[in-house]
């Protein structure tokens, strides 16, 4: 059935038929991504093809080059927002969108420090070779282990979440003789343009203290001598499009603030992150550097109302940096047409992966986009739902997409915009190991995290002999799934 034949019950309204099914969508894709002339697509100077018969599918793609221009990028932006109002701009990486040892190192040599969430996280960072000083550490659900030893390492900063963490924190500091900076996360309840999922500033949620709390809460850390109060942190939610929010955001904060100020200096003001990318052709994503001027000039523009000087800023981008630089590739394993009632049919599209190595679409309905990247095609594009292999039907990559009609088993598939929280909330449901994540500079692909085998995943059974010398003779599953 041809695109002009869909009828608008099973397309969503935003989604357009392309002109060309084949062709890019600019803002969506890597900066590097293009097609060969045998309509290969190209990431990096690589051809899609030649990285899924190293190294197998699914398979993530980062483009180092990216990431690092993007860190750059954002950091200018903020430092320079900051500096048209006498302030300084610290820019931390929010690790929980891609986390490994490598990314660390490429945004620490840009200049960003990094925001970590878990002692898992922590330990990642430093065994990059992060300096501690220059790492923040968040959780609403910090253990007393993961405190001590936040504060054992000399993380820079700990924000502070719950009344319990700050009685955690002051016997920590205690019996250790040290003094550990703190922040203290507040919700300013503006209530983000985004999924409900995503929203973290509305008062009834788990995260961080109410405008109403918060000075009971301050008052309690300037009690402990070991505590030193540097200022309030406050992340409004994710994936969020223009500067309307984070204003109103400020402006709650910077009330709060001046109010607290007669108890000490409070030199730092974190306004989280949050900044969207485009997902698929219908999304807008405002630039990164108006995003900065505009929080930047609110800040200012309400401390001047107060009388009081502005602080420093801090910020906390992760999507924003690592996202629209990753691809993920699969292959196509079945397509199947499936009717619908009013004659309507709709084009299932199988790949090898699914929502263990995406798991976004199937938490929150997130939209993807997607292409064929292993050739190009003359037939018309229709409507398609692109599938993983997983047994539940929520198991979706690409809820609606066009894709040439003569799309077919074997194809080599890629869905752009993964670099955040896919590797993140990758699982292994149905026993389905994770794929490797190989990186693009240079001329050079390799390999930054290593994927997962069967064998790996039995080798964490206890109900399997793992005797030397005695192992399951597993049948060969694919020539592709072994090259990893």
């Amino acid at each position: 059935m041809s695109a002009a034949s869909q009828s608008a019950t099973t397309a969503p309204s935003w989604l357009r038929v392309p002109d060309d099914a084949n062709a890019l969508v600019e803002k969506v894709w890597p900066v590097s991504a293009s097609r060969r002339d045998d309509g290969v697509l190209l990431v990096g100077g690589f051809p899609a093809t030649t990285l899924a018969d190293r190294f197998g599918t699914p398979l993530w793609v980062l483009d180092e080059d990216e990431v690092r221009a993007q860190a750059r990028r954002t950091l200018d932006a903020f430092r320079a927002a900051a500096g048209l109002h006498g302030a300084q701009a610290r820019v931390y990486y929010a690790g929980k969108a891609f986390l490994s040892t490598e990314v660390v190192r490429w945004v620490t040599d840009e200049g960003l420090a990094v925001d970590v969430c878990t002692g898992g996280e922590l330990a990642v960072a430093l065994a990059a070779g992060a300096d501690p000083a220059r790492l923040g550490f968040h959780g609403n659900n910090k253990s007393v282990a993961e405190l001590e030893a936040a504060v054992a390492a000399g993380v820079g900063s700990i924000v502070i979440d719950s009344p319990v963490e700050i009685e955690r924190l002051a016997a920590i500091v205690e019996r250790r003789g040290v003094t550990q900076s703190v922040l203290l996360r507040v919700n300013s309840g503006v209530h983000a343009e985004t999924h409900d999922f995503l929203a973290t500033a509305h008062e009834d949620q788990k995260f961080g203290f109410t405008l109403t709390d918060a000075p009971a809460a301050v008052a309690r850390i300037r009690e402990v001598g070991g505590l030193s109060l540097v200022g309030l942190h406050c992340h409004i939610g994710s994936q969020i499009f223009g500067t309307t929010g984070f204003q109103e955001s400020a402006s709650r904060i910077v009330e709060l603030h001046a109010t607290l100020l007669d108890g000490g200096a409070l030199p730092v003001l974190n306004l989280g992150g949050g900044f969207g990318i485009a997902y698929t052709s219908a999304d807008d994503p405002t630039p990164i550097e108006e995003l900065a001027i505009g929080i930047a000039d609110a800040v200012a523009r309400e401390c001047e109302v107060r009388g009081i000087p502005m602080p420093n800023l801090a910020f906390e981008p992760g999507r924003a940096i690592v996202g629209r630089a990753g691809i993920t590739l699969y292959e196509v394993g079945t397509t199947k047409p499936v009717s619908l009632d009013g004659g309507e049919t709709r084009h299932y599209v199988s790949v090898d992966g699914g929502m263990s190595d995406n798991a976004r679409p199937a938490l929150y309905g997130a939209d993807y986009s997607a292409r064929i990247a292993s050739r190009t095609s003359d037939a018309d594009p229709v409507l398609v739902r692109v599938v993983g292999k997983h047994c539940e039907s929520g198991d979706i990559v690409v809820d609606a997409e066009y894709l040439p009609g003569d799309v077919a088993p074997g194809d080599l598939l890629a869905v752009p915009a993964t670099g955040a929280y896919c590797f993140s909330l990758a699982n292994t449901y149905n026993y389905v190991p994770r794929p490797p994540v190989v990186a693009l500079r240079g001329g050079e692909a390799r390999v930054i995290v290593r994927g997962e085998t069967i064998d790996d995943l039995l080798a964490r059974d206890a109900g399997v002999d793992h005797t030397p010398g005695k192992r399951m003779d597993m049948p060969a599953l694919s020539e592709r799934s072994e090259t990893t």
